[in-house]
């Protein structure tokens, strides 16, 4: 192939909002009406209603509505979908002004630091198949969570796609996702689970918890 038939890289944003602007929020392949498995998680850790929730490329899930309903304030909710985030402003209506609202690259957004208690990724960290792009990832993790916090990943297991919307994606083993994250994090737990689309499909996924060492 030469220069000239390279396909021209993937602009993210852009991606993403184009797909939040043909699709209708319960017609994207990851939608789920409650996520079941990250808020299990969020129980038990039991959390105070203070304490600081970040949701990575939330989209217009409806996790920060259940973290509300949990009577959690001021969660972070951060995606680079401009479209994405005000459809879940519109959903939540006068209770999205309790709400942090971020749109950024969670690669290169600037975070506060140790202002974390909590980090919930559900399906981000599989579409960063950059090495590049995953170091950049665990750096905003340990800038961003406070020592001693959780942070929780949902990504495709090995039984799950290799691709989704278009784009590539990593695939992790309980070991595997673990190792990336490194010995700064021990290791709380993994669960799998079997995600129906709205199409039927079915997809594996493993969400793995770890803790940030002090």
């Amino acid at each position: 192939m030469t220069d000239e038939q390279a396909p021209s890289p993937v602009d993210p944003r852009r991606h993403w909002e184009d797909v939040y602007a043909r699709k209708a929020v319960d017609q994207v392949s990851w939608y789920r009406a409650h996520l079941e498995t990250s808020l299990r998680f969020v129980d038990q850790a039991q959390l105070s209603p203070d304490a600081a929730i970040i949701d990575v490329g939330a989209g217009a899930s409806t996790f920060v509505d259940d973290l509300l309903g949990r009577g959690f304030k001021a969660p972070t909710v951060l995606d680079l979908s401009s479209r994405a985030l005000e459809l879940a402003k519109a959903r939540l209506g006068e209770r999205a002004a309790g709400v942090r609202w971020l749109v950024g690259d969670i690669t290169t957004v600037e975070l506060p630091a140790a202002a974390y208690d909590f980090w919930h990724d559900r399906a981000v960290f599989h579409f960063l198949t950059d090495p590049a792009h995953r170091a950049a990832y665990l750096e905003q993790v340990r800038h961003a969570l406070k020592p001693g916090g959780r942070v929780v990943v949902g990504a495709f297991s090995p039984e799950g796609p290799k691709q989704c919307s278009g784009l590539e994606v990593a695939q992790y083993s309980e070991g595997g996702l673990h190792a990336v994250f490194g010995p700064g994090f021990e290791r709380l737990g993994c669960v799998r689970e079997t995600h129906q689309t709205p199409t039927g499909s079915a997809q594996e996924f493993l969400y793995c918890e770890c803790r940030l060492r002090p």
